[in-house]
This record gives structure tokens, C-alpha cells and sequence, in this order.
């Protein structure tokens, strides 16, 4: 018999518009996270590049548990919980590379299989100590666009059902073929599900980043995928049709609004996604007439930074129209993964708790590109708990930071009940948190 309450019997409710304010800020939820979640959940621990040798390891820690992820054999990556079987010392921190896993208290070795290989003074313990009592844990990992997974729980269903039915439309992007262009993390002021909202919605553009307005129109449109969810703009598309906010279209050169579009994001933004279409843009303004309808102009740009890429020599994935139109804009992956995904490049966040604080988070960004083979950069993974240091984080993401603090402060509010979600805008939100409270319950 279940001894705890029901999660739904003390934390309000969740509706397509409303998201109780519990979720955010209450210590006994995020202890029913601990408990509930994060041992039994498939969660993206890393990505293959950061392990690509046989010996390279990467330390993966959620709450109070810690992972060593392993590249085990070429084409095999293991997992096992990082916790020496002798007294628990952990064996790994960060990432490195090791020839066997060994404990820096005691000197008990492992190998990449999990099985000791040395244990000091073995025989003190006489027949008393079996090799299977004292062998690292494992831990389930699944790959899956170059993303490595792990779940704690060995039984659990497979990744790609996990995935689903998100993996199936994301599949034809082929992310495995993406390489780090940057890694930057912090420490935030904020719940890791208020972060996540912040990236898995588009309505608070219009404040938050009204500079975008002047040739971006921002109203998207939220869909729900089982327990994933996301966000398309296609109807705001091409780019350089101002917000209806501001009012109806200019009469104006629609390459220009495309031109300031890419710069304005390559400047405050400073991902991969804007850098690849620099030069297209460059070469639309010179190559394209003036006049040319907003969809050819828009097609040209993509024509034209294929062409780029191909020319350097990039693997380009074959996607269709219709495949590229079905991925739409930005993906939340349950529990705690973004993606910005597209053919050349990817943006995505991770945010985690920040051990049992619930008003604080461990926050990931990562930067992919698609280069030529061969070209790959050896990108190390930077840090700066400074949001409002504009020398290391972009703009855009100094803009959003902003909220947080006052974010997490009014939902502990006495006078504040919940989250008003928008119906339309950002249902994915809403969806994420019965999904939360699905899967605890489950």
C-alpha cells in the first residue's frame, strides 16, 4: 500500500489554462520528484562527442545521484551508478579519461564492464566477498541523434517508446550528425520547470524580446505530442513581416527585413542557428530582385545556405518539405530537454534541480552545428553563474534571465493560485506538468 498522498491530493490541479503554483516552489513536490521522477525517467545525461574513446568518461549528477557514463568499447557506451562498492566513495568527477575506474580512497579498481578488478587485500575478506556483490551498478542508456540517455530504472520501456511520438517526426534531422559549436551552463535563480517554460513558449517575445517585433511576427501556435510538446511559427513565416502587433505590414523590401532578421539574432543570439545563414542573406540582397515574393525570397535563403553548406563539403540529411514543415519551431522533450532543431544546426537547453533546492537550477545550453567530417572543433564546456555578464551569455538569453528571480519570487506569492496558461500559445506548458504528475502517479 502506497503510504504517501496522492500527488493531486495536496497540489491543486492542472488544466489547459492553469498550472498550479505548488509545481514551481513546493519542497514536497520537488521531493516527490526525487523520488518519483528523476530514479525512473529517461533524461539526456550528455551527448556521444563528449565520450568518442574507448576510456573517456562523463560524470552525469541529478540530485543526489551521480553517473558515470562510459565509453566501454568502440560502438558501446556503459552506465553505472558512481559509487565505489567498498565504502561509496565516488570514482569519477567531470569528465576525463581513465584506463579502469579507480577509487581515489582505497584504490579498489573497476573496468569498463562494471566487474572489480583489483580489490586491496582481498583475502582479509576470505570467501565473503563475491565479485557480483561488489560490481558497479548499471545503469540503462539509449542513444538516440547523437544524445546519450540514461534511466536508473532497468526496467523500464525501451527509449524509442519513451521518445515517441516525437522520435519519428524529429528523425529525419539526423541530430547525430551534429557537433558541439558551444556548451555554456549556470546556476539560476529559479525552479528547473520555470526555466523550462521560458524556452517552451513563444508569447513572451513581444515583451521580454520586443526588438524582434520590428520584422518578426511572434504569435506561434502550441501542440501536444503525448507527453512532449512544442511550439511552431509557420503562419508567422517568412521572417520580415512585422508583428501584428505593431500593426499591418509595412510596404517595404522584404530582403531587408530578411537581412536585419539573420543579423539580429546572429548578434544577440550567437548560436549556430543565424551563423549559417549570414552569407545567404549577403548573396540574397545581391542575387534577388527587389520585389520578389516573401515565399521565393525565403526559399532562395534556404536554397542558398544549403548551396553554402554542400560547397564546404557538409552532409547535408535529404528532409522534405514536408518533413522540415512537421518539425515546426521548438520541441520540449519530457522531462527537462529543449530543442531548436533543424537541418544544419540545433539549439537546446537542459535545466535540472540544483541538488533539493527547489529555487534553484542547474541550467545547460548547447550550441550544434553541422560541419564538414573532419572539421569538428574540440569545444570544452564553459560556466558563468554572472546572467547578466553580456561578454559570455548572448542577449537574447540575458533578456530572459532577467525574469527569473522575480519569476520564482511571485509564484510563492500568498496572492498568487497558478500559472493562467494560454490555451493556444502555450499548451505544451501545460502539458508538460500533467505529464509530470502522470508519470509520478504511474
Amino acid at each position: 500500500m502506497n503510504s504517501q498522498p496522492d500527488i493531486g491530493d495536496h497540489m491543486g490541479e492542472v488544466r489547459e489554462d492553469f498550472v498550479s503554483a505548488s509545481d514551481y516552489c513546493s519542497k514536497e513536490f520537488a521531493e516527490w520528484e526525487n523520488e518519483r521522477l528523476w530514479p525512473r525517467v529517461w533524461q539526456m545525461a550528455c551527448r556521444e562527442e563528449d565520450v568518442p574513446e574507448v576510456g573517456d568518461f562523463y560524470t552525469y549528477d541529478i540530485v543526489d545521484d551521480s553517473i558515470i557514463i562510459i565509453r566501454s568499447a568502440p560502438g558501446e557506451i556503459k552506465a553505472f551508478h558512481n559509487a565505489c562498492a567498498h565504502r561509496g566513495r565516488q570514482l569519477t568527477e567531470g569528465c576525463g579519461h581513465a584506463s579502469k575506474l579507480q577509487c581515489p580512497f582505497h584504490g579498489w579498481q573497476f573496468g569498463f564492464d562494471g566487474k572489480p578488478l583489483h580489490v586491496v587485500d582481498r583475502e582479509d575478506w576470505g570467501d565473503k566477498l563475491r565479485d557480483e556483490d561488489i560490481s558497479l551498478i548499471p545503469v540503462k542508456v539509449g542513444i538516440w541523434g547523437g544524445w546519450v540517455y540514461i534511466n536508473m530504472d532497468l526496467d523500464c520501456e525501451s527509449l524509442d517508446d519513451f521518445l515517441a511520438p516525437a522520435k519519428a517526426i524529429l528523425d529525419p534531422l539526423d541530430m547525430s550528425g551534429l557537433r558541439y559549436h558551444w556548451v555554456k551552463s549556470a546556476i539560476v535563480p529559479s525552479n528547473w520547470k520555470t526555466v523550462l517554460g521560458l524556452f517552451n513558449e513563444a508569447y513572451h517575445l513581444q515583451q521580454a524580446h520586443s526588438q524582434v517585433l520590428r520584422f518578426q511576427d511572434d504569435v506561434t501556435e502550441s501542440h501536444v505530442h503525448g507527453r512532449h510538446g512544442m511550439f511552431e511559427s509557420w503562419d508567422a513565416l517568412p521572417p520580415g513581416i512585422r508583428s501584428q502587433r505593431l500593426g499591418p505590414p509595412l510596404e517595404q523590401d522584404i530582403r531587408q527585413s530578411l537581412h536585419e532578421y539573420v543579423m539580429e539574432y546572429y548578434e544577440t543570439l550567437q548560436c549556430a542557428h543565424p551563423i549559417t545563414m549570414v552569407d545567404a542573406v549577403d548573396r540574397m540582397m545581391e542575387e534577388v530582385p527587389e520585389g520578389t515574393p516573401a515565399e521565393e525570397v525565403m526559399a532562395k535563403v534556404m536554397q542558398f545556405t544549403f548551396e553554402d553548406a554542400a560547397g564546404r563539403g557538409v552532409e547535408i540529411p535529404p528532409i522534405t518539405p514536408e518533413e522540415m514543415h512537421a518539425v515546426g519551431s521548438d520541441w520540449h522533450l519530457f522531462a527537462n530537454q529543449i530543442l531548436l532543431p533543424g537541418p544544419l544546426t540545433c539549439l537546446a537547453y537542459r535545466a535540472r534541480p540544483n541538488g533539493h533546492d527547489p529555487d534553484s537550477a542547474i541550467f545547460d545550453v548547447y550550441s550544434l552545428l553541422r560541419y564538414p567530417p573532419g572539421q569538428e572543433p574540440n569545444v570544452e564546456p564553459e560556466r558563468c553563474d554572472d546572467l547578466t555578464d553580456i561578454s559570455f551569455w548572448p542577449l537574447i538569453l540575458i533578456q530572459d534571465f532577467e525574469n527569473l528571480a522575480a519569476l520564482q519570487r511571485g509564484l510563492k506569492s500568498r496572492g498568487f493560485r497558478g500559472a493562467r496558461t494560454n490555451p493556444k500559445q502555450e499548451s505544451a506548458v501545460s502539458n508538460f506538468h500533467r505529464a509530470l504528475r502522470d508519470f509520478m502517479r504511474g
